[in-house]
């Protein structure tokens, strides 16, 4: 069914004035082949102290084995802080539910290991909307769908801000497809007017202008976006294309009707100029009459041989 709804409405972005955004800071990390050197000599300690402990026997068993056991679980805690970033790939680190950085250093990384860690994607990515049918500026239903691409640039933002910002982004581009839609006409009536076929560059910067302000809120940056399908809706795309051709019709006609003039004004000059024919102002009019059926006609003239006078 299509979009009846008539008129232009604002753009409508998430009001987060309540509270301060969640801005991406960078997480307290280090390399981890160090903390992965330090882990396994730990480990290694502990299981010796355990071992020491079990040869020597009593007393020392009683002091070596708790300290090895001891010193072997804290080397296993600290080495679940290893994390393995990817390219174009992020982390989000949390502590207790706060938040506490983002990794986006490639490589081994160590964090504390009582946090969280989530993987985002900051990758470029496409999101193509479905073909929707809308309501123009002039209420006539129309097809169109768009393609997106965005790559998330704030990760903070990207997690805690909007619930999924994956279906935020694929929601709000629906969203301003249709507000654009509805704001302009598929074919302008004045020749000044923007128009969706007609000025495909001008509407296309207008859409991604207000995907930006859509999705700002969720740390996501529009690269690029563009309408990969418009057209009119079945139901009218005949009598469109009908309105369509006779415009053009009307148009080559009034190109030929502007030459004809010329043509025959030029072929008056020139028979003045020369002045080997005498025309009263009656036989030009004839004169003029006979070229423009000639020239505007579309059909070949059928020449007719006037065996007598000029008059008759």
């Amino acid at each position: 069914m299509s979009d009846t709804t008539a008129g232009t409405a604002p753009a409508i972005t998430p009001d987060t004035s309540s509270r301060p955004p969640v801005r991406e800071l960078p997480a307290s990390d280090i390399g981890g082949g160090l903390a992965l050197l330090l882990g396994l000599v730990g480990l290694l300690g502990g299981a010796g102290l355990v071992v020491a402990g079990a040869v020597l026997g009593k007393p020392a068993s009683v002091a070596l084995i708790p300290v090895g056991i001891v010193v072997a679980l804290a080397a296993i805690i600290a080495m679940c802080g290893l994390n393995t970033v990817a390219p174009g790939q992020a982390q989000v680190v949390q502590l207790f539910g706060r938040y506490r950085g983002t990794i986006r250093t490639e490589g081994l990384r160590w964090v504390n290991p009582f946090t969280s860690r989530e993987k985002i994607s900051t990758r470029v990515r496409n999101h193509e909307t479905a073909v929707l049918k809308v309501n123009d500026a002039y209420g006539n239903p129309i097809e169109l769908a768009a393609v997106v691409v965005w790559r998330v640039e704030d990760t903070a933002q990207a997690m805690f801000e909007v619930e999924d910002f994956q279906e935020f982004v694929a929601t709000q581009t629906e969203a301003a497809v249709r507000h654009i839609a509805i704001e302009y006409p598929y074919d302008a009536h004045d020749e000044d007017a923007l128009s969706l076929r007609g000025n495909a560059e001008e509407i296309t910067e207008k859409l991604a202008a207000e995907l930006h302000e859509r999705v700002a809120a969720a740390g996501v940056r529009i690269i690029e976006s563009r309408f990969t399908h418009l057209a009119y809706a079945p139901e009218i795309a005949s009598a469109m294309l009908q309105r369509q051709q006779a415009g053009a019709v009307v148009a080559a006609r009034q190109l030929i009707v502007e030459g004809a003039v010329g043509m025959v004004e030029q072929a008056l000059e020139r028979i003045n100029e020369q002045g080997f024919v005498e025309l009263d102002e009656e036989r030009k009019a004839a004169m003029v009459s006979n070229l423009m059926v000639v020239l505007c006609g579309d059909r070949a003239a059928q020449p007719v041989l006037n065996t007598g006078t000029l008059y008759q």
